[in-house]
């Protein structure tokens, strides 16, 4: 069985994909005590270091994997990404980016890199990573691999893609940046996407699968859940009934279907954001705040079981945490589908071929047929009636309440 060494590893997103691709974790590397209890727990055969990257010398990682240099298959990762994500700018404006330490991270990642020499590499990000004008963190990657190359002798010539999940079958829209090389410099080809939305009659036509949904993911699971873990709480709890399947809180704003008690586009989008039965999850928050979505259509909380039927995790899982960091654990995970489907394509381009593997994704979501109608909405309780006013629209980026603050204080 080819083998994968794997830096950052969290809860397995990626690796429960790779394993599925028919590749052995042979070490995994994850500083969060958690997410290593939750890997010892549900894959105990995979030896764990557990621990701050920066403190195993990489002679550690491949004694621990049984492999020497060159050896390894595959390297995978996903560096944490604070320092990249768009919920940075919206908390801050700006985000420090190289200047945060935790960016380090990728430096560490080719650290091991240059050490391992896998066949083969696959580095996950946010798509923060590549914006335009800030993609400082990609041409870090990209001159650290030249620089890899002339120091080992390697040919690594990375491809990169940002690639939206709900496109290859998972039942969520969420977007990532993946850079994937081959060690002798074989050109990688990121898949075509394999799915569309159901108004894209021309991809359709072109043999395209309607995008999974939500389900598709999680329908044939309980709907009612007698779990305190799940209730929504707070001061907006028994508004969320109020909001249809698939809507936010800008249902209750003056451009949308009920009552004018917020501004448009005043608050961060996934605020009393709730699924839809039809469409795919949107993306799961890995640091929710007791009001921030995505809801179940019966305006609860998600379970982990629904969380990872959404992440496309594999069944069975079991998680000795609670309810808040089961959510960060798995918001902050790889949709494990979206990993098998790399993992065969660098199979198939850069490896071994197909050998042993199923014809179709073993984790892809299977379609559940009739989705049934929208749950019913429940009348707007008398207590927020006394909210109902004109409120303004946000002004624009850079130029709300929170941004002139920022400035007058500069």
């Amino acid at each position: 069985m080819p083998t994968a060494i794997s830096l950052y590893s969290g809860v397995g997103g990626l690796d429960f994909g790779f394993e599925a691709a028919r590749l052995e974790t042979r070490v995994a590397i994850e500083l969060d005590r958690v997410c290593c209890d939750a890997l010892a727990e549900n894959r105990p055969n995979w030896p764990v270091l557990r621990g701050d990257i920066h403190d195993f010398t990489s002679e550690q990682i491949l004694d621990t994997a049984g492999l020497a240099s060159g050896e390894a298959d595959v390297l995978i990762g996903g560096p944490p990404c604070q320092p990249f994500s768009k919920a940075g700018f919206w908390a801050s404006g700006e985000t420090k980016r190289l200047e945060d330490p935790r960016s380090s991270t990728l430096e560490q990642y080719l650290r091991v890199l240059h050490d391992a020499r896998p066949r083969a590499f696959l580095l996950e990000n946010v798509p923060g990573m590549a914006f335009n004008a800030k993609s400082e963190g990609l041409r870090l990657l990209l001159d650290g691999i030249e620089a890899i190359n002339r120091s080992a002798g390697t040919a690594y010539s990375p491809s990169v893609a940002k690639l939206n999940a709900s496109h290859y079958g998972v039942p969520q829209q969420r977007e990532r940046v993946f850079l994937v090389g081959a060690r002798d410099g074989m050109p990688f080809r990121f898949p075509a996407p394999s799915h569309a939305d159901m108004d894209d009659a021309d991809l359709l036509s072109q043999g395209l699968e309607p995008l999974r949904t939500a389900w598709d993911a999680i329908g044939d699971l309980p709907q009612e859940l007698d779990d305190p873990a799940l209730r929504m709480r707070g001061k907006w709890a028994d508004l969320l009934p109020t909001i249809p399947e698939g809507e936010n809180y800008l249902w209750h704003t003056g451009r949308g279907g009920g009552e004018s008690i917020f501004g448009w586009r005043t608050r961060f989008w996934s605020f009393l954001l709730k699924l839809a039965k039809n469409r795919p999850a949107w993306t799961i928050q890995a640091q929710p705040g007791p009001a921030v979505g995505p809801f179940h259509w019966r305006s609860r909380h998600l379970s982990p079981q629904e969380l990872c039927r959404i992440q496309t995790f594999p069944d069975g899982l079991r998680f000795q945490a609670g309810h808040r960091d089961v959510q960060r654990m798995l918001g902050n995970a790889v949709p494990s589908l979206l990993a098998e489907v790399l993992a065969r394509e660098i199979r198939v381009q850069l490896l071994d071929g197909m050998e042993g593997l199923p014809r179709e994704p073993m984790l892809m979501p299977p379609r559940r047929g009739q989705i049934p109608p929208p749950e019913p909405l429940a009348p707007l309780p008398e207590r927020y009636r006394r909210l109902i006013g004109e409120y303004e629209d946000h002004p624009g980026t850079g130029l709300g309440p929170g941004a002139r603050r920022r400035a007058d204080a500069a």
